[in-house]
């Protein structure tokens, strides 16, 4: 098998999209920053290449398989911190950026800048999208252990009705003359910042989880 001057060309156009995307994870200092993501596109190429130049009988075998490898990456970029789910769009990028560099190695050159192109408004533009929604409406999880007496949980949730945060209510646990609530509480941004400043101002809050 020979390199021709076509395949120095796309690992040299896979490196510059990896590139494109790897510079705006590096800026926001995610885990799968500019090197991984470049490595993720030039290996993706170069496995497509090979695809072709073995001259197997169903090469979309070998691109399953790179889809197959990738999700391993992926999932290394996931953890759960606080009840939440972080990582997701870090893994999904991963994915999208072996896209990228399987269609540069089948020879999309327009293609993979166009998907480059669109991965990323999603990540830079629309991240504003986001951050009005989220000042719009949040969702956050509240947890209050308090001295324990009749209907105390009661009065909290009609504080949180008074700052105009929607909530559900979560497990109760009751312990040593103390009861532990916890709510998952939907409102604006500026909601959720009035309900905390009064339930820090409430000395009979014994510990405050938000």
């Amino acid at each position: 098998m020979q390199l021709y001057y076509e395949d120095v060309i796309k690992i040299l156009v896979s490196m510059f999209i990896g590139l494109l995307v790897g510079v705006e994870r590096e800026y926001h200092s995610k885990p799968a920053g500019l090197r991984t993501l470049m490595l993720v596109s030039v290996g993706s190429c170069i496995f497509t290449m090979l695809s072709v130049k073995i001259g197997i009988s169903n090469p979309d075998r070998l691109a399953a398989n790179i889809i197959t490898g990738i999700g391993f990456l992926g999932a290394g970029a996931i953890f759960k911190d606080d009840n939440r789910i972080n990582g997701l769009t870090t893994a999904t990028t991963i994915w999208v950026c072996a896209a990228l560099g399987m269609s540069v190695g089948a020879g999309y050159i327009f293609l993979a800048f166009t998907g480059a192109l669109a991965v990323l408004c999603v990540l830079s533009l629309l991240i504003f999208v986001e951050h009005y929604i989220d000042k719009r409406s949040g969702t956050r999880d509240y947890r209050i252990v308090c001295t324990y007496s009749t209907n105390v949980l009661l009065q909290y949730e009609k504080i949180f009705k008074d700052v105009h945060l929607s909530f559900i209510r979560g497990t109760q646990t009751v312990a040593a003359q103390t009861i532990t609530g916890r709510w998952k509480l939907t409102g604006s941004k500026v909601n959720h910042e009035q309900l905390i400043a009064i339930l820090l101002n409430d000395p009979a809050i014994k510990e405050l989880d938000f």
